[in-house]
């Protein structure tokens, strides 16, 4: 066991040098890179926070609460941080993108807010009760981010992983969703890039358990808009191209919710889906 986390120790200290030599843009996608550092406000401005009933069942599950500390990893602009926070535990936003950790820091005053990617978590050993991770599993490195999220976990530590999707069973939201879609080329997926199977190919956590909640948001047409422009494929287009995706997204909102755009208020049907799991050591 001392020789396991004495190695553990010292690939956490050369991920700590990596980090250190080079950018740490340099070692996440690009399309994330500049994506997400270009539509920060927009990721703000635009994208939904989570319902209290996902964060309470995560709460639940993961023993997350006063006298706990989890990490919210890849954070954004601090969707999740804000509902941890209202736990009571410590939370430590760890967040690759600097336009988004400007943001994460305007928007939730007081968050504790660190550098740092999910294959090299600025962490020590077994030093939190969970990682909670947001909208971004499908950018990781699967198998480096596991023995990570592992090494950063304290033993019995649980991983949550949340996501608010659309709901595309709603016609208008289907028929958005595929004219934004055509625009994605070989941008990862939640739904393609093979996390969870990687995941569990690491033997490191306990089988995932799932609940899925609806989630609908009340907002404006400029919100909606926002929400689309946040999407690092669409932020990375060209400005006419990417000027040209908003307008056909106002045009087609226009015309199939026309009473929820004049009235400001248009209701944005999403899926909460939440899974959890726990370290096996």
């Amino acid at each position: 066991m001392a020789a396991l986390k004495a190695c553990r120790s010292r690939r956490h200290q050369l991920a700590r040098r990596r980090m250190s030599h080079d950018s740490i843009s340099s070692t996440i996608h690009d399309s994330a890179a500049r994506g997400f550092d270009r539509s920060a406000g927009d990721y703000e401005r635009g994208r939904p926070e989570y319902p209290a009933a996902a964060i309470d069942l995560l709460a639940r599950e993961l023993r997350i609460g006063p006298g706990s500390s989890v990490v919210d990893l890849a954070a954004g602009t601090g969707k999740l941080t804000r509902g941890l926070i209202r736990t009571g535990a410590r939370v430590i936003a760890v967040e690759p993108v600097q336009g988004m950790r400007t943001e994460l820091i305007r928007a939730v005053p007081g968050a504790e807010v660190l550098a740092g990617t999910a294959e090299a978590i600025p962490l020590a050993d077994e030093s939190v009760a969970a990682v909670l991770v947001a909208q971004a599993f499908h950018w990781f490195d699967t198998p480096l981010a596991a023995h990570e999220i592992d090494r950063v976990l304290t033993p019995g530590g649980g991983l949550g992983v949340i996501w608010n999707v659309w709901d595309e069973t709603v016609g208008w939201v289907a028929r958005m969703q595929e004219l934004v879609g055509a625009y994605r080329v070989d941008t990862p997926q939640r739904g393609t890039s093979g996390w969870r199977e990687q995941l569990a190919a690491t033997a490191l956590f306990t089988p995932m358990s799932d609940r899925t909640l609806t989630h609908v948001v009340s907002g404006s047409l400029d919100v909606l808009l926002a929400r689309t422009a946040s999407i690092s494929f669409i932020a990375t287009l060209p400005e006419a191209d990417r000027m040209r995706v908003l307008e056909n997204v106002r045009a087609l909102v226009i015309a199939e919710q026309p009473e929820g755009w004049a009235q400001d208020e248009l209701k944005m049907p999403y899926l909460t889906q939440v899974s959890w799991c726990r370290r096996r050591r």
